[in-house]
Formats: C-alpha cells, structure tokens, sequence
C-alpha cells in the first residue's frame, strides 16, 4: 500500500485510501461564491449577443465595462451590486460625453457620433436598475425619525442616515445616496 510521507494541505481531509493513495477532498474547493449582480449577468449575456449579431459599438462599450469591473475585482473594493456597476457605467457615460466636447471642438464629427452611440448605450444599462424611489425613501425616512425620537434615541443627520441605509432600512437594494441626503436633510428641517 502507498503512503504519501507529504503533509496534507490544511483545507483537505482523506475520504478513502487505495493502493495508489488517499483520495482527498479539497474543502476550499466546495465553497459558493456570492451570486453575481443581475445587471453584471445581463452585461455578460448582452456581450455573447453582441458578438453574435457582430454589432461592433455595443461590443467595444460591453467589453470596456466588464474590463472595468474585472480591474476592480483585483483591488480591495470589488464590484459585488448593481449599485457598483451603475457607478462605473455613469464614470463611462460622463467620460463620453467629455470626449464628445473634446471631439467637437477639434472638429471630428465622425467621433463625436461614435461617442454618442456608446454614451446611448450606456444609458440603457443604467436605466435597466431599479432604483429606490424616491417617495419610499421620504416615508421610510420619516418613520425611523419618529421611530428614534419615541425611543429617546438623538436623531442627527448621521444617525439617522445610518439607520436609514442600514439593513432595518433601505439595505442593500440600490438606491441614489446623493437623493437620500436630501431628503434626509428635507426631513431633519421639517419640510
């Protein structure tokens, strides 16, 4: 019978011996990943389609997008919401729209109708993510203020956007912050 004088890696156990070794088990190798945001999934099937239908301007933005996101899941905030990746569509977006005043101003008009096909295809994709509207995010907003004040708590402007964007409130669904501090700030003035 053989018998292996190397150690085990730690994250292994031995299911079985046989005459030619142990039959090992990688634990690690048995884990989930988180499941990936829906609009990365319709990114990554909207490219096959792309490359199918051979429709060149939509493959050049799909693929500049998830080279994005892949950059960012080598650094320490990787993309993990649709929050995450309508952030990085919007940088593109105003990115090409900068590039469309660079390129009129030079006297391109071929790239300045290249940039707005591309700057029109993101739009589409950040209008595919359903945001928080902004009437539940007053109401919510609301009720966890007069939920602080009937239990003692302080209620400031950080308090209650933590609360608010806590998982009691909002949570993890996508919602536009710069639209909650306002409200946050409409709701502690009274308005």
């Amino acid at each position: 019978m053989y018998t292996s004088k190397l150690p085990l890696h730690p994250n292994s156990r031995i299911l079985s011996r046989t005459s030619r070794g142990p039959i090992l088990q990688c634990l690690y190798a048995t884990e989930t990943l988180p499941p990936a945001p829906p609009l990365l999934l319709k990114l990554r099937t909207d490219l096959k389609t792309a490359m199918r239908s051979k429709d060149s301007t939509r493959l050049s933005v799909l693929r500049g997008i998830l080279s994005d996101i892949t950059n960012a899941s080598k650094t320490s905030s990787p993309v993990k919401t649709d929050m995450q990746v309508l952030s990085l569509l919007r940088k593109r977006s105003s990115a090409g729209k900068a590039a469309q005043v660079d390129f009129e101003k030079a006297g391109r008009q071929d790239l300045v109708q290249k940039e707005e096909e591309q700057v029109e295809i993101l739009r589409e994709y950040e209008g595919g993510v359903e945001m928080v509207e902004e009437d539940e995010v007053r109401d919510l907003t609301r009720s966890i203020k007069r939920g602080m004040e009937e239990t003692g708590k302080k209620v400031n402007r950080g308090s209650l956007m933590q609360m608010l964007l806590g998982p009691d409130g909002i949570g993890e669904r996508p919602v536009d912050r710069k639209m909650v501090a306002e409200i946050v700030g409409e709701v502690l003035q009274g308005t």
